[in-house]
């Protein structure tokens, strides 16, 4: 199976090359096109309980589709935002913010995990879903991914809304950034401080301060 990420940053597209009897399960809505030699499989993943969680808690959809190559194919995938998509060849475990998870090989398990608190002034919680096993993952992102390398010893700074994701060998803690006076007028709310060593990729754009910005925008209808 071979990925190649097209037209990155801006609206980036992932072109996907299938074996014959190769799978890739993707969330719902992200296909673009395929080839006819694929078929497509539309179920809850992991059962009723474990997609709930999966929506519910990490924002990803209840249903997810997985496609099947019965003979070699292609498969184009985008994100819902516009933005970039990285790919993983995972071994082992990452934690995904939510709503940047697009597809994976079926030996990858996506789980959700709560990674910290949602405070009134924050706005934003630590939704994180887990991804544990071995093979393909992409991930998508608003905005250019930018990847920050932490050593070992040394702490980083991330505002939570502009986190794709975080191998497990960062250690992390969500906090409100400053006093009061900051939260209300600096823009600032929730922070995750990460102790290295380990690989960050942020997104260049948060969806929640676009959505603040827009939707004071919006003519609101009279009565």
């Amino acid at each position: 199976m071979q990925t190649e990420i097209l037209y990155s940053p801006a609206y980036s597209l992932a072109k996907v090359t299938l074996g014959a009897g190769d799978s890739l399960r993707a969330e719902s809505g992200a296909m673009v096109s395929m080839t006819g030699g694929l078929r497509i499989e539309t179920k809850a993943t992991g059962g009723i309980m474990k997609s709930l969680g999966r929506t519910l808690l990490g924002g990803e959809s209840f249903f997810q589709n997985t496609f099947h190559a019965d003979a070699p194919g292609e498969l184009t995938l985008s994100p819902k935002l516009p933005g970039d998509i990285v790919r993983f060849d995972l071994t082992g475990e990452i934690f995904v913010q939510s709503g940047s998870y697009l597809a994976s090989q079926e030996g990858i398990n996506v789980d959700t995990k709560w990674g910290g608190a949602k405070t009134f002034f924050g706005g934003e919680g630590l939704f994180m879903l887990k991804c544990t096993g071995s093979g393909l993952l992409i991930l998508s992102s608003y905005g250019a991914i930018h990847r920050v390398s932490i050593p070992a010893g040394q702490t980083y700074v991330v505002d939570t809304g502009h986190i794709v994701a975080f191998p497990s060998t960062l250690n992390y803690n969500v906090r409100r950034i400053g006093g009061m006076k900051s939260t209300i007028f600096g823009g600032e709310g929730l922070v995750c401080d990460f102790q290295g060593p380990g690989d960050l990729f942020l997104q260049t754009r948060s969806p929640s301060e676009f959505l603040g910005w827009l939707i004071p925008q919006i003519p609101q209808r009279s009565n």
